[in-house]
């Protein structure tokens, strides 16, 4: 079954992370079916830019933004998500990019509590932060906390904190 996204609705959208979905229309544009729908989302971090999703492909690359208690849900279960466990660089970086792709949370708490990980024991031995990590951290967070922060009705620059006060309330409480 098709998801139906209507005007005014927060999506994630691959590649743009967080969008409002302005409209549902054809395009006239040289070289586009005119006879084709397309969600007009314009990204909620991005705004000057435009996306177009055929409405007959959205399902591959667009889906809703969590509910508020989704998010709370999902904040909850973030210390049970397991990190990455690889060790060769390149095959990393391949997960990564899978991560980032498949427009999934989970994934990119995966991402993130990897390189937290990664980058800590790499700092403790002297050494710096690979750019991979910091780009795919940056990436990760980005996607993330946007969408958590939509979610929450935050500003993206609280969410950290804010699933850092869960978690340690959590831990604090036994949970």
């Amino acid at each position: 079954m098709r998801a139906v996204f209507l005007k005014g609705e927060y999506v994630v959208s691959g590649s743009k992370g967080v969008c409002v979905v302005e409209d549902v229309a054809t395009l006239d544009i040289s070289g586009v079916d005119n006879q084709r729908e397309y969600y007009v989302l314009k990204p909620v971090y991005m705004s000057s830019s435009t996306v177009y999703v055929p409405v007959d492909h959205a399902d591959e690359s667009v889906r809703k933004v969590l509910s508020k208690e989704e998010a709370r849900e999902f904040i909850g279960e973030l210390p049970s998500i397991p990190m990455i466990e690889i060790d060769n660089d390149k095959a990393l970086e391949q997960e990564y990019k899978g991560c980032m792709k498949s427009n999934c949370c989970r994934e990119w708490a995966r991402i993130i509590k990897t390189i937290y990980s990664r980058t800590a024991k790499r700092l403790a031995a002297g050494r710096k932060v690979t750019t991979v990590d910091a780009r795919y951290s940056r990436m990760a967070q980005d996607k993330l906390y946007g969408e958590l922060a939509v979610s929450l009705g935050l500003d993206r620059e609280m969410v950290e904190e804010y699933i850092c006060g869960v978690i340690d309330s959590q831990a604090v409480s036994g949970c």
